[in-house]
């Protein structure tokens, strides 16, 4: 109230999405130091973006604000995006923009030979086992750069030239919510399409221990609870086509769970070609789609699936990629702890996020 009675004048500024928008105000609190956007907020405590200059292979840090005056950070000529008003906000923000433009963070060491989580869920670039060159990983940075200075339509012209998939995807960017202290992890999708969606992955090391993991959003909300983890017992080595065949088929063997609105599988052409004729053999119809890592996260459709049906699936394509990718993250953390003897009669719930 105080400051709607101070202010002298008011402008707007429009954006196309909240991602944008997030972008924007951090500029803005950066260059204007507004009163009523630092006043209740020691500057210390606000987060940043920090991207080292002289480094290989750059890797992007969320870093605080009191991290930048002291040790390795400071006065070291990195570049520097924000204030944003919340870690949580800018993991988002990171998460987006790495299903578009892959980049390498945490654990992943260059050239190492060994390949990071985030490579096996396409969102390193394959640094880690040296997939890239320096030069190709540079220019990376320099459109995450160009991204975090709030210049997304001069990003979109350079990769229209350089990389047409990217733009596109970049164009259709989905606002996921992006506020702290939620209970649950909410995608922001616009209008339901399908009120039950199944997305199902295979996880194993080395073809052993593999495991099908199945996630689940229903009525706009990822149900964690409905999660289930199943032990894949007949199909050989790393046939994931076959192991993915053996999961549905036990799936839809049980009626008393809810069938889905629409299938998601983790895979390309083939596998989407494969289940597609499971499912008649089984004589039972489900809208069935794909995710292809190795185009770019582009949608495989099954036969059948009319033209309004794949808009609102691409409407979704924020949505459908984070279920993809809590799928994999939950089939990972089940086989890493050895899981044994799980039973998807019952509720897994020792291996349900409880963020």
């Amino acid at each position: 109230v105080e400051m709607v009675l101070l202010a002298r004048d008011v402008k707007i500024t429009k954006t196309n999405t909240l991602f944008e928008a997030i972008i924007l105000e951090a500029n803005l609190i950066k260059k204007y130091l507004p009163k009523y956007n630092v006043r209740e907020k020691d500057n210390k405590s606000f987060v940043h973006l920090v991207i080292p200059r002289r480094v290989m292979y750059p890797q992007p840090f969320i870093v605080r604000g009191r991290e930048l005056e002291i040790g390795k950070w400071r006065n070291n000529g990195n570049y520097v995006f924000g204030p944003f008003q919340g870690i949580r906000e800018l993991q988002e923000l990171l998460k987006i923009i790495r299903r578009v433009i892959p980049l390498s963070m945490g654990r992943c060491v260059p050239n190492s030979g060994k390949p990071c989580f985030d490579y096996q869920i396409g969102l390193c670039p394959g640094v880690c086992i040296g997939a890239i060159t320096r030069q190709e990983y540079q220019k990376s940075i320099h459109n995450l750069i160009l991204l975090f200075s709030g210049k997304k339509q001069a990003l979109i012209k350079r990769l229209q030239k350089d990389n047409p998939g990217q733009a596109v995807a970049l164009k259709h960017i989905q606002d996921v919510t992006l506020i702290s202290g939620m209970e649950k992890w909410k995608v922001s999708i616009g209008k339901q399409f399908f009120g039950r969606i199944e997305v199902y992955d295979i996880s194993h090391f080395g073809g052993k221990d593999t495991y099908g993991a199945m996630s689940v959003m229903e009525n706009n909300r990822i149900t964690k609870d409905q999660y289930r983890l199943f032990k894949i017992q007949s199909a050989p080595g790393n046939d994931d086509i076959r192991a993915l065949e053996e999961m549905i088929k036990r799936r839809l063997r049980h009626r008393e769970w809810r069938y889905p609105d629409l299938m998601v599988v983790d895979g390309g052409i083939p596998q989407v070609r494969h289940i597609y004729g499971v499912l008649k053999l089984l004589k039972t119809k489900f809208p069935l789609v794909g995710i292809s890592k190795l185009q770019g996260d582009r949608f495989v459709f099954a036969p059948g699936i009319d033209l309004s049906v794949r808009k609102n699936i691409q409407a979704m394509r924020t949505a459908l990629l984070g279920l993809r990718d809590e799928a994999h993250r939950f089939g990972n953390r089940a086989r890493k702890r050895g899981t044994k003897n799980i039973s998807e009669h019952r509720l897994v719930k020792q291996f349900c996020y409880t963020e």
